[in-house]
Parts: structure tokens; sequence; C-alpha cells
């Protein structure tokens, strides 16, 4: 059991073996960010080395990869493609202060550390971190251990959350089950791929996000943008999308109160190829496809959980819209060096209220939200629009149709050539008239050009917030594409007097 207090929590566990301590390391890997500290105690022999060898090989996705004690060099360090690693062995040092003499201090900032032989730092030791303390338990049997750990501080919930993830898989099954880390979003998510007998499968880590503090009447900023705060709106739009034909992955199994899904894996082929990539235009017509066939339906706004849970989906109101284009204000413009006063932000403010009021009288559709290259996958075994495999849509609101165009064709990542954004454009409408003569296809462009503009605002204020609040600076190089989108819907007649605006506060990227 989880033993908690105020100050730790606890968490003993047998090792029967190699492949449990392997495991225990890949359980750990799950929760683990630069700037975390796990020291390792116990004897001689107790296991401490091979549980740093296990994890620092799982980090590098190498299971052959050279480890050595760093018993005489003292410190090891190893750039891991998720973080540095940090390996420190402490036992020949007599007293705390040669810890920043090794560097320990300084590495710590931006690096996981993993800390042999503690005791010798004693009184030294940050009161955030992991303890693990390993013991032989040869009553136990033969090569048996015993681990303990202790979380401190802000470890704490980390290894609540642990332990939760190890507890899911094991009532599922997957306790063994080979685990891989995914590159994931910008979000706080984590992914994994599980492989077990043959089977395959993603774990989703999704805890509850914090609300964060109040920005304006009272409510944080998810919830003014109306952005999912729980599992639950994955797990219904999920079976939409799916009850619609299309490639969503199927929910296996769900802890929805503890943020945790197991996913149907639906592969890794991108719809773009090269380096840098580039979008495959045939893909990119089925995903415009995809797009057509569910704006031509009419869609509900409540959708199924689970027995006795619905999930609504909040309006793309104007509250959103404009929360979401402040992050310019709030992040791009600072980071350029810029300021805004009170009453450039309210004409601000007033001039998106005005451009965005037609958005608001569209018959409301399905807005997936983050519609583009990250998120769509290609799945050439299957036939029509399920060749098209859908992440990362639990944000999705009811709003406009072309917002999802406009993420898709105005790819914040990729650079889509003008002549295919034109072509692709066309052949959305094309499908849309071939499925109602009466689809207004000019209002439809104008809104296009309306929320490209909106979108990209709101991308250069998250890529700015994530180089300066999130230590993330390589968003950074996006820049110059979305101010490029930014300027050429600018030029539209319908966004002319934004446009004065713009030219006079907003500087273009370094």
């Amino acid at each position: 059991m989880l033993a908690v207090s105020t100050q730790a929590s606890s968490y003993p566990i047998t090792l029967a073996n190699e492949r449990a301590t392997q495991r225990l390391a890949i359980d750990l890997a799950a929760v683990l960010k630069p700037g975390d500290l796990i020291t390792l105690s116990g004897d001689l022999g107790a296991g401490k080395t091979a549980f740093a060898r296990a994890l620092i090989r799982h980090l590098a996705d190498d299971p052959g990869m050279e480890v050595p004690s760093p018993t005489f060099t003292l410190v090891q360090t190893y750039q891991l493609p998720r973080c540095t690693v940090v390996h420190v062995d402490l036992y020949r040092v007599s007293h705390a202060s040669e810890l920043a003499e090794l560097g320990v201090d300084e590495a710590a900032e931006n690096a996981v550390v993993l800390l042999e032989w503690p005791d010798r730092a004693a009184g030294a030791l940050p009161a955030d971190r992991l303890d693990i303390a390993f013991a032989l338990a040869p009553h136990l049997g033969p090569n048996q251990r015993q681990a303990e750990l202790t979380a401190h501080g802000a470890f704490v919930s980390r290894l609540e959350r642990l332990v939760t993830i190890r507890q899911f898989l094991a009532a599922e099954g997957l306790a063994e089950a080979q685990r891989t880390h995914v590159q994931g979003d910008a979000s706080t998510r984590a992914y994994e791929r599980l492989t077990h007998d043959g089977r395959k499968f993603v774990l989703m880590n999704a805890p509850r996000r914090p609300d964060g503090p109040p920005v304006r009447g009272g409510l944080p900023y998810s919830a003014i943008a109306h952005l999912a705060e729980d599992v639950k709106p994955f797990v219904a739009m999920a079976r939409a999308l799916r009850d619609r034909g299309l490639s969503a992955p199927q929910v296996h199994a769900a802890n929805l109160a503890e943020g945790l899904l197991l996913l149907e894996d639906l592969g890794a082929e991108p719809i773009v190829a090269g380096d840098p990539p580039a979008p495959i235009e045939e893909r990119y017509a089925v995903a415009v496809d995809v797009l057509a066939e569910i704006h031509r339906q009419q869609v509900a706004a409540t959708l199924p959980v689970a027995p006795r849970v619905d999930h609504v989906l909040p309006p793309y109101d104007i509250d959103a819209f404009l929360i979401e284009v402040e992050l310019l204000l709030d992040w791009y413009i600072p980071y350029r060096g810029g300021t805004v006063s009170d009453a450039e932000r309210a004409e601000f403010l007033a001039l998106w209220r005005d451009a965005l009021a037609y958005a608001g009288t569209v018959t409301p559709t399905w807005v997936l939200r983050d519609y583009h290259s990250p998120n769509l996958l290609w799945l050439p075994e299957r036939e029509g629009l399920r060749r098209i495999g859908l992440l990362d849509f639990q944000d999705a609101l009811m709003g406009p149709a072309p917002f999802d165009l406009v993420s898709l064709l105005q790819d914040a990542r990729v650079d889509v050539p003008d002549a295919m954004e034109v072509a692709l454009l066309g052949h959305y409408v094309k499908a849309r008239l071939d499925a109602d003569t009466d689809f207004a296809s000019t209002a439809f462009v104008e809104l296009y050009v309306t929320l490209g503009a909106q979108r990209a605002t709101k991308i250069l204020g998250i890529f700015a917030r994530l180089n300066k609040r999130d230590g993330k600076p390589q968003y950074l190089r996006h820049l110059p594409r979305i101010w490029r989108y930014l300027r050429r819907a600018l030029i539209h007649s319908s966004m002319s007097e934004l446009k004065v605006w713009y030219d006079a506060h907003v500087p273009p990227p370094a």
C-alpha cells in the first residue's frame, strides 16, 4: 500500500529478479523530467547500479547501451533523446561540499540526476526528490531484493502517479508489457507504446490539469478557452468519430478519474515525408475529405462517455476566440520587446470582435481544433476516409467549419505550398458543393481567411509562451512560417482595420 503523509510518501516493492528491477526503472521513467533527483542507497550488490543502468538504457531506448559504474569517474553524463542523465557515485566522496566541485549542483538544474551513496551528501539534498533504498532479501529467495521508494516534497504526487499507472496496467494484464516512450505534443499529456504477447496499445497518461489562476471574470484561461481538463472529452469524441466510420483510436480501457486511457495503436506513418517534412498531397487530400464528410452532416453536441456519463461539446464562442488572440499581446509582443497599453488592448479586442461576428452566425459543426500533420496518421491498409488516423481531439468544440481546414492547410510546423493550399481548398469546396448545391462557398472562403488570421495570432502567442514559460525554445523556429500566414491573411480587404493595428504594434519574428 502507498503510505502518504504531508511530508513524504513511501512505496515498498519486492524485486524478484533483474526483470523486476528493469520494470521498476521503466515505471519511473514515465514520470521523470529534467531537474529530478533520485537517490539510490543500499549495500554493495544491493542493486543500485543495476537499477541505474536499466533506467538509463530505457531512456536511451538502447537495451545494449554501455553503462559503466561511475565508482571511479564519480560522475558519468549521458546526453539522451528525452533528457540528459547524470549518474553520480559518492562512495569515495567524504564531504557534501565536494558535490559543487563535481558540478552536480549545476547539472541538476537541467538533467535527471541519479545519486548513489546519498548519505555522503547528508544535509545537502534538496527537499524535492525521490529516495530509493535497495536491500538484499535472501529470506524471500535467491537473488531477490526489496526496494523502498520514498518521495519528498513535489515528488510525492509523481510517486503516487507511478503507482496508479502500475496498478492500471496490472489490472489490464499489461504489467510485463514492453513500454516505449512516444514523443508527445506541447501539452502535459504523455504517451507510451505498449507491446505484449503480440498485441499493441498506446497508453495515454493525462492527469487532470489544474485550472491555473483566474484571468478574467474569476475564470482561468482553460475555462474561457474551453480546454479539456480530463480525458472524458477524448473518450466521447473518439467514440463519436468511430461511429461516423472514421479512424479514431478505439479505447480499450479507461480510468476516467485518473486520466489513464489504453488506446488502439494506429501506428506512426505520417501524412508528411522528408527532412524537413513536406506534405504528401494525396494524404492531405484524404484529410480534407474527412473534414468535408464531417461538415456535410448534422452533428450532435452531447456525446456519450460511459453509462450515465455524457460530454457536452462547448461552443467556440467569442470569449474563446478573444482569449486566444490575446496570447499575442501577453506573450508574443513582450517576447519581441514590445508593450501594449490598456487602450490598445481594448481597440485590438474590439476589432477582433467585429471580425469574428460572422463566425458566430454559421451553423456549428465539430471543430477538432488541432487538425494538423502531427495529429494525423496514414493507414494504408484501410480504405477511403479510414486511411486517416485521428489523434488529439480532446479540445473539440462546436464551431465554424473553416477552422480545422485552416489548421490543416496552414500547418504551423510544415510548409504547405501556396498552390497546394489553394488546390486543396478548392477540393474541399467542390466536395461540399457536390453534397449540397446551396453551400455558401464565397462566405466559407472569407471566413477561412478570418480564422486563418485568428489562428496565426493565437499560435504566435502560444509558441512564445512555450519558449518563455515552459522552456521549449524549439517552437520559435516556426514563428516565421506563422508570421507569413498572418501577413497573407491581413491583406484581405475584410481584415484592413486589423492590418492597421498589427502594422503599428506587432513586430515580425527576430
